[in-house]
């Protein structure tokens, strides 16, 4: 090959390696929140295959689940995660925080990225017979290769916050385990955007959306309490948030987030 083909041949492997880098997919993970008040909806029905639907419609990479039940009379002895799962097509994960009628209570998750390893956390607790926890899952992002945390949580409902503060600093906590690994607090906060447990949060965390999404009640959302919060804020773009018009499946409505993870 003479030396004039030689040049050729190079550029043009560097002009298709420039084009494939150029035009290389972003790696984005799609995040639903969804507290499904025990797969009964607004109209008293128990209807899983509606939440499920619910969740299918928006295709998400990964689902936070608040008020979860396994085995619970209320609830017909169902295993509630296992069955979303099934009708999902998502791996569930879940954690009894609360032995309840029975059966279990807790928070879960739905994936369709791989699970490297998972855990349940006790948060604070100031009450008697409501422990709440923090179920985190080491996974891996659509892009193969990029490792990411996801801890779902739903905080106590209280008008004092004592509980609420507490959480947070566990949370902070935990989070600071791996500082620089893209992490995500997903869940029911219950918390509105302007109180001070949410301004706690905002000293490390980014909240998806900085103008108010409505998510309760679901009949006619007039508060926002669950949230997709976001750290260290360098390795996320926001792409999308949205809350789903649905208002009889859950008491809350699901909050949908788009983000982009940054190299």
């Amino acid at each position: 090959m003479n030396r004039f083909k030689v040049w050729s041949f190079a550029f043009c492997l560097a002009a298709v390696s420039g084009i494939s880098a150029v035009g290389a997919e972003p790696t984005r993970i799609r995040i639903l929140s969804y507290n499904i008040h025990h797969g009964e909806g607004t109209d008293g029905k128990l209807d899983l295959e509606r939440l499920a639907r619910v969740i299918q419609s928006v295709k998400p990479d990964v689902v936070a689940l608040q008020e979860v039940d396994r085995g619970v009379k209320r609830t017909n002895g169902v295993d509630e995660p296992a069955e979303l799962g099934r009708l999902t097509g998502l791996r569930p994960l879940f954690e009894r925080n609360i032995v309840f009628q029975g059966g279990d209570y807790g928070n879960a998750i739905l994936s369709r990225l791989p699970i490297t390893s998972y855990k349940n956390i006790k948060l604070p607790s100031h009450y008697v017979g409501e422990q709440r926890g923090a179920l985190v899952a080491e996974l891996t992002a659509p892009d193969g290769r990029t490792p990411f945390r996801f801890i779902a949580t739903h905080l106590d409902y209280r008008p004092d916050d004592g509980e609420r503060r507490d959480s947070v600093k566990r949370l902070e906590e935990l989070a600071g385990e791996a500082p620089d690994r893209p992490t995500l607090l997903v869940g029911d906060l219950n918390a509105l955007p302007d109180s001070p447990v949410l301004g706690l949060f905002e000293a490390n965390w980014k909240r998806s959306n900085p103008s108010l999404l409505p998510t309760f009640p679901s009949n006619k959302p007039v508060r926002q309490i669950d949230y997709v919060l976001y750290r260290p804020a360098a390795r996320w773009k926001v792409v999308e948030n949205r809350v789903l018009d649905e208002p009889v499946a859950s008491d809350h409505r699901p909050l949908l987030v788009v983000l982009e993870l940054v190299d």
